[in-house]
């Protein structure tokens, strides 16, 4: 089954990396995350017309963006200094040890990347030797980031708030190739209380679209995931993928033997699906075809795959 595991992690204020506020423990609980949803806040009040406080005094979404970004940037410093000491020692009572050699090599390119640059290490250029040391250092600027913006309903219905524009420029220039989805929270908590043809009307009526679906397929992406499904007479399974696996590949998700004996893949994708109603239609359309194995599977496809598995020379 495919699915997305968000964990709701308290808000961080300035000096974290060094204690202030949860400090240390809001820290290593994003540790162990694959990416991070920035949510933050461009409402001044509450739904009840009161004012809501802020832990800096008043609201300003650009500036906690950047205290968070500079918190995870100096935890990440801080972590690289305490590998980067004892790698220097052992480098400097054995230089003839080319793996840590190499390894202090490309630790020290990383904090300087940090601590001189002062940018997040995932916009850094690196190569494949530094990318496997980075993934083992899992650093909390390497994650992948999608940006939430939180506004009032009334704001959201309307499609307007002073804030929007300019976090779309900041993003653009310190995040570059990172989103951010626009969304009320308040008027998602409703929308989930409403019967299915209330809800319709509701988003209908006010020309809107409910924005959870949106934020959990933007958080599939950002971990660079994909969909496909695989359909029978009984059931619809949806499997999850990584971006650029090849069908054979995407066949190994169900069943080793799918990928060790693939032939080809059936493929139509779930957007023709939509649009035609019925696989007949879809074939009828020209939408319906036949793929190799170096076909690269796509989010929202649908296949069928054709196997053999032999055994000593015998098919079964």
């Amino acid at each position: 089954p495919a699915f997305l595991t968000v964990v709701d992690i308290a808000g961080l204020v300035k000096g974290a990396a060094e204690g202030e506020g949860l400090g240390n423990a809001f820290l290593s609980h994003i540790n162990a995350t694959d990416a991070i949803f920035h949510v933050v806040r461009v409402f001044e009040e509450t739904a009840d017309g009161e004012t809501a406080a802020h832990v800096e005094g008043e609201v300003d979404p650009i500036r906690d963006l950047e205290i968070i970004a500079e918190e995870l940037r100096l935890k990440d410093v801080a972590y690289v200094e305490k590998i980067m000491e004892p790698l220097k020692k052992e480098v400097a009572r054995d230089g003839k040890a080319k793996e840590k050699k190499d390894k202090l090599e490309v630790t020290l390119k990383i904090y300087a990347w940090l601590t001189e640059t002062k940018k997040d290490v995932r916009f850094g250029d690196w190569s494949g030797k530094e990318i496997d040391i980075l993934n083992e250092y899992n650093l909390l600027t390497a994650k992948p980031c999608l940006y939430l913006v939180n506004m009032s309903e009334k704001d959201f219905l309307r499609k307007k708030n002073k804030w929007l524009v300019k976090l779309k420029t900041w993003l653009d220039e310190n995040r570059p190739g990172e989103r951010m989805i626009p969304y009320s929270a308040s008027l998602e908590a409703k929308l989930l209380t409403m019967e299915p043809a209330e809800r319709d009307a509701f988003l209908a009526e006010n020309k809107i679209t409910a924005q959870m679906g949106k934020i959990v397929t933007e958080g599939y992406h950002a971990l660079h995931l994909h969909h496909f499904y695989t359909a029978g007479a009984d059931e619809v399974k949806c499997w999850t993928i990584r971006d650029g696996w090849t069908a054979p590949k995407a066949a190994g998700t169900i069943h080793t033997d799918f990928e060790r004996g693939f032939i080809k893949a059936e493929v139509y994708n779930y957007t023709d699906f939509k649009e035609y109603g019925t696989e007949v239609a879809v074939k009828e359309a020209g939408k319906y075809r036949q793929e190799g194995k170096n076909y690269v599977v796509q989010d929202g496809d649908i296949i069928f795959f054709k196997f053999n598995v032999t055994t000593d020379g015998k098919k079964k």
